[in-house]
């Protein structure tokens, strides 16, 4: 091995134009870089002095845009809701983005995450549905997108889609069932779920008033609601999230599932 390439060796036998003979390879490329008018700052210095090497910038090709979604999913309904919300930092570029994508007349996905890797996604599973739709003549049921969705989120699993989704919707018998997901797509059928910005805020509030769990001692569990009660509900909870959570705000847009079709509704949230 070249011993240019080996720190704490020297390099004996230097050819005269590189001038005084180096430590290591990137010292080389220093001097060479003094030679050509080009001068570390001194904040440079001072950094590779203390540390005791060079210094190694770093890259992600990740953001986060913020965003909470939560599918909640009833007898014979199910309720999806997202904020709209697009953070950035600590600015707001934009306060009306969509969240929800509407997949069949029974299914419906929301998206958290990093706003570009979200659009990716939902152009891929538009694609895969359309596909389907022509080969088998029949739009997928609520489970078969379910699994799509995580074969896809699993194929990408070495770099990621930076999303958190959820899935709702009502299966062929008419009963409502949704599906909580994590970046490279292990997911969980359940009757309530929450990801995001907001998901411990709003989860624990929707696992007591709907699961019925974290009940004081001897106390009766919840009711079954309407669809009209769960719309409330979300609305409060995407209401008191919005006074805690910075990335949540602005608009709410929710997705009514029945076996009639998708309902949207859009509630207005602080603007601040």
């Amino acid at each position: 091995m070249d011993p240019l390439l080996r720190p704490g060796h020297s390099a004996p036998c230097l050819p005269s134009a590189l001038g005084a003979p180096h430590a290591d390879v990137f010292d080389r490329l220093d001097a060479r870089s003094s030679a050509f008018g080009v001068h570390q700052g001194a904040a440079d210095k001072a950094s590779k002095s203390t540390a005791g090497g060079p210094v190694q910038a770093a890259f992600s090709p990740y953001q986060d845009n913020g965003g909470s979604v939560v599918a909640v999913a009833g007898k014979d309904f199910c309720v999806v809701a997202s904020d709209t919300r697009f953070g950035l930092g600590y600015s707001i570029p934009a306060r009306k983005v969509s969240r929800n994508l509407i997949l069949t007349d029974q299914v419906v996905l929301a998206t958290a995450g990093m706003q570009a890797d979200t659009s990716t996604l939902h152009k891929v599973l538009r694609t895969r549905l359309r596909m389907y739709q022509q080969n088998h003549g029949k739009p997928m049921s609520l489970p078969a997108v379910a699994q799509m969705l995580g074969n896809t989120l699993y194929y990408k699993r070495f770099f990621p889609y930076y999303t958190f989704n959820v899935v709702g919707g009502v299966d062929e018998s008419g009963e409502g069932y949704v599906y909580g997901y994590d970046a490279i797509g292990s997911n969980e059928k359940v009757k309530v779920v929450c990801t995001g910005a907001a998901q411990s805020l709003i989860q624990p509030v929707l696992d007591n008033q709907v699961d019925g769990k974290q009940l004081q001692m001897g106390a009766a569990p919840p009711a079954p609601l309407s669809l009209q009660q769960t719309v409330d509900l979300v609305k409060d909870c995407f209401s008191s999230a919005g006074e805690r959570e910075i990335y949540t705000g602005d608009f709410v847009e929710i997705c009514k599932i029945t076996q009639t079709g998708v309902e949207v509704e859009l509630f207005e949230l602080k603007l601040d």
